[in-house]
């Protein structure tokens, strides 16, 4: 089976009330990034090679249970290029899976793209914390998926993470790129859930203790 890369290496949640000031519990939105790791910490091989992913029935509809709950997805140049690359013209996957990832609204944030031409795509205009504020504010209780480790490294680092959804795959690389080679200080975790697949995928669902 083909492998583009989705927002399965992003995110999904489940999504949980928030307690407010009052009696009243309001839904709230959620960042959170979702990446499949190997069991010795590499999210993809020293060829940025990801044909290690298990993806199968299960796993593709995890994706789309993800993607019909996210509002938008928010990526790096990157991330951008490789799903804008793939995904249009796409005959491998899941057509569900397919149709979902070209027809959510995307985020990117890039210092050198000059304009974004993937179906509902927008660069963004503001700081990572402006933009994160501007989506938080629409309503509704979609998730927001963060695509990209050096991307969601700079969201954690601001206390702007919720959640980290670490799909554990039984394989060892030997070798590669790790999962958070960007963040520049100690965060500590809490793990929230857990979710094993038949493939043998754990996934790892952990918030931020200190924002």
């Amino acid at each position: 089976m083909d492998r583009s890369p989705t927002t399965t290496d992003v995110a999904h949640s489940r999504l949980t009330p928030s307690q407010t000031s009052g009696n009243n519990r309001l839904r709230m939105k959620k960042v959170i990034f979702q990446m499949s790791v190997s069991l010795d910490g590499y999210v993809e091989g020293p060829k940025h090679e990801i044909d290690w992913h298990l993806v199968d029935n299960e796993f593709n509809a995890y994706a789309v249970d993800m993607l019909e709950a996210s509002d938008v997805l928010i990526m790096g140049r990157r991330t951008y290029e490789l799903m804008a690359a793939a995904w249009p013209a796409d005959t491998e996957n899941d057509p569900v899976v397919k149709e979902k990832m070209n027809s959510t609204p995307k985020l990117v944030f890039s210092r050198t793209l000059k304009k974004v031409e993937w179906q509902n795509s927008r660069l963004a205009t503001g700081t990572i914390a402006d933009e994160v504020a501007r989506l938080k504010q629409v309503p509704g209780d979609g998730v927001l998926p963060v695509g990209g480790s050096e991307l969601a490294a700079a969201f954690l680092d601001r206390g702007l993470m919720d959640e980290l959804h670490i799909i554990l795959t039984p394989v060892l690389l030997g070798g590669g790129n790790t999962v958070f080679d960007g963040i520049k200080k100690r965060h500590r975790l809490r793990l929230l859930s857990t979710k094993q697949f038949k493939s043998g995928n754990i996934v790892l669902i952990y918030e931020p203790t200190l924002r």
